[in-house]
């Protein structure tokens, strides 16, 4: 089938005390797969290491306990244990086949044949298997192919794979945006297109788990113009405006080497929507961070042009923040393709929020009444110094107020 060279997450020594323990149980019980296994072949960096292994979860937890590495049972229903390893985390899970599933979560019965635990794999290229000196198994008969040619195909039949959990149909256009390089296959998009209502099914976290990551790919448009030719985009966000202003960010993030931004993304689906803005980001059930970052992009209407002055710019950025202001500016530069904002992006990086040299304390000293008084006081002499380009000293702040 092949060999995978040494990789350094496989020849650790918190990776060797795993594999030996599951291996010293039982000969050849234990190998690598998915993820890890997938980018390694890709040439992709890896982030998590997946084993999998034909011993029960009571017998995997056994093992561990017996060669002193810590263990976990953060997924025991579906047979999926982690254990730490010289502070190094890896999921063991057992081979399994599903018996019963309703489309988000499934009743699973251990095996030990590593073509059924293949079989129940989204795609093929996540169904390889790497043993600890790196021998390559294929049990679906596809995955190394799909790998050398960069296809995203579903293991078996598509509609089969799907109905047993509908996340995968936005996983499929993820994996197409991060690792295709193919027009997406014609049997999975007519899948998803058919299967879509399914997502309503899905949980909010979830599904802005999957949106997140597929944003966050270099290059996501072919993989987001296929969602909105099937109805996927739709059925997920009927809200969204099209791809128009997302296609022109994309764009500019290549052109000027951007790192991909999935939050300011995001909005270029709904931008100067704040209704459909605060719609979507609670239906998502998103952090309140996410949120407030969304919601003021849209809410914050100080002006930003092409030939807006940097004292502008610092008002702006002192009113509603610094990352408010770059998201919009991002939008901004990528709707206006004439207008070269390079300048103004850095003055907005390099900024730091100045301190209103005038407190509440200089104006009790001065006899300014506490209460209403003291509060309008601060706001007509922050006002003054916003004007001055936060110039104006603590004194001559002061003296406005004779």
């Amino acid at each position: 089938m092949g060999r995978l060279d040494p990789q350094p997450w496989m020849t650790s020594p918190a990776a060797r005390r795993v594999m030996d323990a599951l291996n010293g149980a039982r000969p050849d019980c234990a190998r690598f797969v998915g993820g890890c296994v997938r980018n390694a072949l890709l040439g992709e960096p890896v982030a998590d290491v997946d084993i999998a292994t034909q011993l029960v979860p009571e017998l995997v937890h056994k093992v561990m306990i017996a060669a002193k590495i810590a263990v976990h049972p953060t997924g025991i229903e579906h047979g999926t244990l982690t254990v730490v390893s010289d502070h190094h985390p890896f999921e063991v899970t057992s081979l399994r086949q599903d018996v019963e599933t309703d489309g988000r979560r499934a009743v699973v019965a251990f095996t030990d044949d590593w073509a059924l635990d293949a079989q129940r794999r989204d795609f093929r290229m996540n169904a390889l298997y790497a043993t600890p000196d790196g021998e390559l198994h294929d049990p679906t008969g596809g995955g190394l192919d799909d790998i050398a040619s960069r296809r995203i195909i579903f293991v078996g039949d598509p509609e089969t794979r799907i109905r047993e959990d509908y996340l995968r149909i936005l996983r499929f256009f993820r994996f197409q945006a991060w690792y295709g390089r193919t027009v997406p296959d014609a049997a999975g998009l007519a899948a998803c297109a058919k299967l879509r209502g399914g997502l309503a099914d899905i949980s909010a976290e979830r599904i802005w788990m999957e949106t997140g990551k597929l944003l966050a790919a270099p290059q996501p448009l072919a993989a987001l113009d296929a969602m909105e030719s099937t109805g996927v985009l739709d059925q997920l966000f009927i809200e969204a405006k099209g791809l128009k202003l997302l296609r022109k960010l994309v764009g500019l993030d290549i052109r000027e080497g951007f790192a991909p931004d999935p939050i300011v993304r995001f909005l270029a689906l709904f931008w100067k929507d704040a209704a459909a803005v605060h719609d979507v980001a609670n239906r998502m059930k998103m952090s309140n961070d996410e949120r407030h970052r969304l919601n003021w992009a849209v809410q914050h209407d100080a002006p930003l042009w092409g030939g807006i002055t940097e004292q502008e710019v610092r008002t702006a950025l002192y009113l509603a923040g610094q990352q408010t202001i770059r998201d919009r500016l991002m939008l901004e530069w990528a709707s206006d393709g004439s207008a070269d904002w390079s300048d103004v992006l850095t003055l907005v990086d390099a900024w730091q929020r100045p301190v209103m040299p005038v407190t509440g304390a200089d104006l009790l000293k001065r006899g300014v009444a506490q209460g209403p008084e003291i509060g309008d006081a601060l706001r007509k002499l922050e006002a003054a110094w916003i004007d001055s380009d936060f110039t104006a000293t603590h004194d001559e702040l002061l003296a406005q107020l004779a």
